[in-house]
């Protein structure tokens, strides 16, 4: 089987059922949906249509990440997808589009010309963000610094199985469990990062990580993490870039409609230079 699209619930009520519809809305069929419930009271579980694609497993858990780690265990894709309730695949083409760049890499040779690159591969696109009506361009090759300041949004990457297995989201992170595993991906596992450059999801935002009361947990948890995969001359030149690029107004400007479009082109053009 090609991909696992994997959904963890909790009393998501109506916002399951769209997330799993626009699954089944796909123009390509080799996937299966593994809905992770949590115990949910809400009926948002039996709304769910019934596809033979579609396996539920309810089981109580500690967390989102100990459910993603669930789901992950029950998967027979080779590569692995995560959605929230109430995200959406962006159009019913995404998981033919990301088949086609998979088998390509896939085939590509090495360096040398003599094999296979055998590296497994974490490919990524872009997302829509519903709440802000504005599509979140990925960038188009990951470095040290992207790592440190911006990686791909989680529902817009797809994992070789072998990474999610091989190495579980750490639960010591409550926020950033998902930015620890793709670091763990590019920094040891070495994985091969591949931009797709079209749009995987519609993201609804406003989740648990963007509340106010979890920016301080945020903040901690990402200084963990990097301090963890980088060195002290590596996060020096990061965080002072940060700072003289002045990250926060960026944020603002490549979320807003009007500049967003003019922000990651000049971004890009930055990336390629640099």
């Amino acid at each position: 089987m090609r991909f696992s699209i994997i959904v963890v619930a909790l009393n998501a009520g109506e916002k399951l059922k769209e997330t799993v519809q626009s699954v089944l809305a796909q123009d390509f069929t080799d996937y299966e949906i593994i809905v992770k419930d949590g115990g949910s009271r809400d009926g948002s579980v039996e709304k769910i249509p019934e596809d033979p694609r579609i396996r539920v497993y309810r089981k109580g858990d500690k967390g989102i990440y100990d459910a993603m780690n669930q789901a992950v265990e029950e998967a027979n894709g080779q590569y692995i997808l995560f959605l929230n309730c109430g995200d959406h695949l962006y159009d019913r083409t995404v998981l033919r589009k990301v088949d086609a760049v998979i088998t390509a890499q896939e085939a590509s040779v090495s360096g040398d010309g003599q094999g296979k690159d055998k590296r497994p591969l974490v490919v990524y696109g872009d997302v829509y963000s519903a709440k802000n009506q504005v599509v979140i361009a990925a960038p188009k090759h990951i470095d040290g610094g992207i790592c440190y300041r911006n990686i791909p949004c989680h529902q817009a990457c797809y994992y070789a199985a072998e990474l999610c297995k091989k190495r579980p989201y750490d639960q010591e992170y409550r926020i950033r469990a998902d930015y620890d595993h793709f670091l763990w991906c590019y920094y040891e596992a070495k994985a091969r990062m591949i931009y797709s450059g079209d749009i995987v999801a519609s993201y609804e935002g406003g989740g648990y990580s963007e509340s106010k009361a979890n920016r301080k947990r945020d903040k901690a948890e990402h200084k963990m993490i990097t301090e963890h995969y980088m060195s002290r001359k590596e996060l020096r030149k990061y965080r002072i870039w940060m700072a003289a690029t002045l990250a926060p107004l960026r944020k603002v400007v490549a979320e807003n409609r009007l500049t967003s479009g003019l922000y990651y082109g000049l971004r890009d053009l930055v990336q390629k230079k640099g």
